[in-house]
């Protein structure tokens, strides 16, 4: 090899603290689209009804939430339908849960491939972030049907100006749920059992997340134990990004910027982590 040619890896003893290595990433981005691709088309292979699963599962919890926390608790969400107004938390809810859950499972799901060939270890927890997009597209345009229904019925509903910063809120949810999981897939190497804990836990944080309810409606029900939904970050964003879709409710710019400087913080931290342990998790896992 000429002496001027550039090396494609260099092996060194310690890596820098932060060391994402876009270039390398960059480099090996056909397998990431092609992980992307597998991740989409093996979702729901070999099921009766497939991708019709990503629409079933937030329009019956929808549903449900509809009946127990607005019909039978008598949350009142105002001028804007009860199903709607669940649909919409539970669309960004769901994206969350899978970002995190994937991420913190990104070494223990991966071991056999990790301990055979080498790519990017990022690019594993990334493409499923990725493709989990695709069906929250999907959400989306299923909230948007169920949007127009209901404006062509005559509700007093319609989004805001500032419905585009959707775009920020979603990045605030893809750097808080990456970088708590990637802070715990490192645990999870040497402690299967967190496995258990974060399923349970995301189950119960899913009810202190504002999704079936406002921030409002939980200062009045909750009352000396709304400081449990208030400095939940996950409840900030929600509200915020419900704010966005519904212009009778007052954009949360809170939520909006509290939740973005905390996804970097988090984001980066989980990285430190995530780069540590890539080193030497095959010998735990």
């Amino acid at each position: 090899m000429a002496e001027n040619e550039d090396w494609l890896y260099e092996i060194k003893p310690k890596g820098k603290l932060i060391d994402l290595n876009l270039r390398e990433i960059w480099r090996y981005r056909d397998l990431l689209m092609l992980f992307v691709k597998r991740d989409i088309t093996t979702a729901y292979k070999q099921t009766i009804l497939g991708p019709l699963w990503f629409l079933i599962a937030p329009l019956f919890t929808s549903v449900v939430f509809t009946l127990v926390f607005n019909e039978v608790a008598g949350i009142d969400n105002g001028a804007i339908p009860n199903f709607l107004f669940n649909l919409t938390g539970l669309t960004l809810w769901s994206y969350f849960k899978e970002v995190l859950s994937v991420s913190s499972s990104a070494f223990t799901s991966n071991a056999g491939l990790f301990g055979k060939v080498y790519f990017p270890r990022f690019i594993a927890p990334a493409s499923r972030v990725i493709s989990g997009l695709f069906k929250f597209g999907i959400q989306v345009i299923i909230l948007i049907v169920f949007y127009a229904y209901y404006y062509y019925k005559g509700m007093d509903i319609l989004p805001s100006a500032s419905l585009p910063l959707i775009v920020v809120i979603l990045l605030n949810i893809i750097l808080i749920g990456m970088g708590f999981g990637l802070i715990l897939s490192a645990l999870t190497t040497k402690y299967r059992d967190l496995n258990v804990l974060i399923g349970f836990g995301l189950n119960l944080l899913l009810y202190l997340s504002a999704v079936m309810y406002s921030l409002d409606a939980a200062r009045d029900k909750l009352k000396d134990y709304y400081w449990a939904v208030e400095w939940n970050p996950i409840a900030q964003i929600i509200e915020s990004y419900r704010s966005l879709w519904f212009n009778s409710l007052a954009i949360h710019w809170t939520g909006i910027y509290a939740g973005f400087f905390l996804g970097i913080l988090v984001f980066f931290l989980g990285l430190i982590v995530f780069n540590k342990t890539e080193k030497t998790f095959i010998d735990t896992v």
